[in-house]
């Protein structure tokens, strides 16, 4: 549940992840090459309908974020790219909300840049397809289990009574970060074979 329904956080956290949103998208518009937004606007969609597909697992349910693989493809416009598809979500099929917007952005946006920038350029630079595949597959699973922490956090923050919730959601996301990691290798090894430059946020 990565789509935090409004109603549930508490004001401190709404507004904290809403300031930390306006600020990545912020980074994220002003980095953004023009000829880069047509690889945003593709990424956002298929966040948008990637993640409209919920899988149930336990009390709860996941669904695919790619957040990793849009954390090297696009670097800080995650930020932007997730802002608009979690808003379209909301506004049309009532996913998450719109007061929690800036949260569930910062949950799903930050665990991705930060594995964009931590793996993007080994999986850039790298000579060894067993090596690209490893950072990949990292690259997919550490972000899953980052919005899972940063969800739980979110609703802990927001009131103790939902500690034993935060910790079954934490757990919860543990089979999508295994899918993430294969998806992103996936992704990771057949986009070096055929166009590499997509993997850098920068136009050539």
């Amino acid at each position: 549940m990565a789509h935090i329904p409004d109603g549930i956080l508490s004001a401190p956290v709404l507004i904290g992840g809403g300031v930390v949103a306006a600020a990545g998208v912020a980074l994220g518009l002003k980095r953004l090459d023009d000829r880069l937004i047509p690889r945003t606007a593709i990424l956002a969609a298929a966040l948008f309908a990637g993640s409209l597909i919920a899988v149930p697992v336990g009390p709860s349910s996941v669904h695919l974020l790619l957040s990793g693989l849009m954390g090297i493809m696009l670097g800080t416009a995650i930020f932007p790219a997730v802002l608009v598809a979690l808003l379209l979500q909301a506004l049309l099929f009532g996913f998450g909300g719109l007061t929690t917007l800036g949260v569930n952005t910062v949950n799903i946006a930050l665990p991705g840049l930060l594995a964009g920038m931590a793996l993007g350029p080994s999986i850039r630079s790298t000579g060894s397809p067993g090596l690209r595949l490893l950072a990949g597959a990292l690259a997919g699973l550490l972000p899953v289990i980052g919005t899972g922490v940063l969800v739980a956090l979110a609703l802990w923050l927001s009131s103790g009574d939902y500690t034993p919730v935060a910790s079954v959601m934490a757990v919860t996301y543990l089979p999508l970060a295994i899918g993430e990691a294969f998806v992103t290798a996936a992704a990771v090894a057949f986009l070096a074979r055929v166009q590499p430059d997509v993997m850098r946020p920068v136009a050539p």
